[in-house]
């Protein structure tokens, strides 16, 4: 679909970012591309009819290629973890996937929620690559949710809410770790005890994911 599909001049100048220090602009464009990736792997496996973009961000080479590789193998050990977590999103939320509106702030609200407890790992910041990585399993749930039922559009309106709340709430933990490609050393670090760190990080995410779901069913009660 249009909406998936980018130039290849775009993909070039945000893989481009990565050899130097991203602006908050650029990680925020970098999230944006990145979730329109991992959207398109989950209708892939899912077995929905899609059109394949004209410039692939995981195999464009470059370390864009390699972060939308490694977020979406990490995706898939978490939902290994949890399986049933990570599925019909959208009834669990009991939500319609018909409005934008609905869509946008369910999306928006479950990630709040998501991030706003500090990690059971005792870290001094609630954010977690296992958190990141749940939101975006999350958006690619969703999204074949909305896709499944006829609302194709509303990838776009996911998209757009990942962008937006990288921008209010990530942009600062990103750049301290350096951007983006910092995730890649969840599976390149050859350490027992990062692995570990990772799988527990990955658990808590579930956690969080499963009480963010509570609040927003419990918000308008």
């Amino acid at each position: 679909m249009e909406m998936l599909r980018r130039s290849s001049v775009f993909a070039a100048e945000v893989m481009e970012v990565f050899d130097r220090s991203p602006t908050d602009k650029e990680l925020v464009s970098q999230a944006k591309a990145l979730c329109r990736d991992y959207i398109h792997s989950r209708l892939n496996r899912t077995g929905i009819g899609w059109s394949k973009p004209e410039h692939q961000l995981s195999a464009s080479g470059g370390m864009l290629g390699e972060v939308s590789s490694v977020l979406m193998w990490l995706g898939d050990e978490l939902e290994y973890l949890r399986p049933n977590i990570y599925r019909n999103v959208a009834r669990q939320l009991n939500i319609t996937v018909a409005s934008e509106s609905v869509v946008s702030d369910a999306f928006l609200a479950v990630a709040a929620e998501i991030f706003s407890t500090v990690s059971c790992l005792h870290l001094s910041s609630g954010i977690t690559w296992g958190k990141v990585v749940s939101l975006y399993a999350v958006a690619g749930a969703l999204a074949v949710d909305c896709v499944r039922h006829g609302h194709p559009a509303m990838v776009h309106t996911i998209v757009d809410c990942m962008g937006e709340f990288v921008r209010k709430s990530l942009v600062s933990w990103l750049k301290r770790r350096g951007g983006w490609a910092d995730i890649t050393k969840c599976v390149v670090n050859t350490d027992p005890s990062f692995r570990s760190h990772w799988l527990m990080s990955a658990a808590c995410a579930c956690g969080h994911y499963l009480k963010a779901m509570v609040f927003y069913l419990l918000r308008d009660k």
